[in-house]
This record gives structure tokens, sequence and C-alpha cells, in this order.
């Protein structure tokens, strides 16, 4: 392989590695460190990967509530009783 081309390999596996370190799958991140140390990449991490630390929370509001983030948009065109929309 060219150095472009194991250049671009690294950033992959790094970006897989990341993936790995925040599911918490160690053994993963051990055979991903194999093959960046197979490419020439040292890593800067020496620490053993952690994983998630807090649970994620449930930020949800209620039905109406992302509907008030993001704004109503458009109004809505007039539609007659069977839902079809309405030309004057």
């Amino acid at each position: 392989m060219t150095q472009k081309e194991d250049r671009k390999m690294i950033a992959a596996l790094l970006r897989e590695r990341e993936g790995y370190e925040r599911r918490g799958e160690k053994d993963r991140v051990r055979q991903v460190d194999e093959q960046l140390a197979h490419y020439g990449h040292e890593s800067e991490r020496a620490e053993e990967p952690v994983g998630r630390t807090a649970t994620p929370q449930n930020t949800a509001d209620g039905d109406g509530a992302a509907e008030e983030r993001r704004g109503r948009g458009r109004p809505r065109k007039p539609r007659d009783a069977e839902g079809n929309i309405v030309r004057e």
C-alpha cells in the first residue's frame, strides 16, 4: 500500500475504534489497536478503554415540546371534509 492508502486506512480504523470505545467493546478495541500497529500508527492512549459512564437521559417533554422547538413551519392549507386541498 502507498502512504496515502495507509493514512486512509488508519483514519478509518480510528473511527471504527472510537465506535467500539463508546459502546465499551474492549476486545474489539484491542483488535483494532493491533491493526493500527500493523499500519505503523502509535496510539496516544495507553490506558484501557472505558465504557459508558452515565446513562442517557430522556429529554422528551411530551408530544408538543419537539414541535415547539422546531417551529411550526408553513401554515396548513385549507382542506375539505375528505382531506383534499381547497383552492380559491
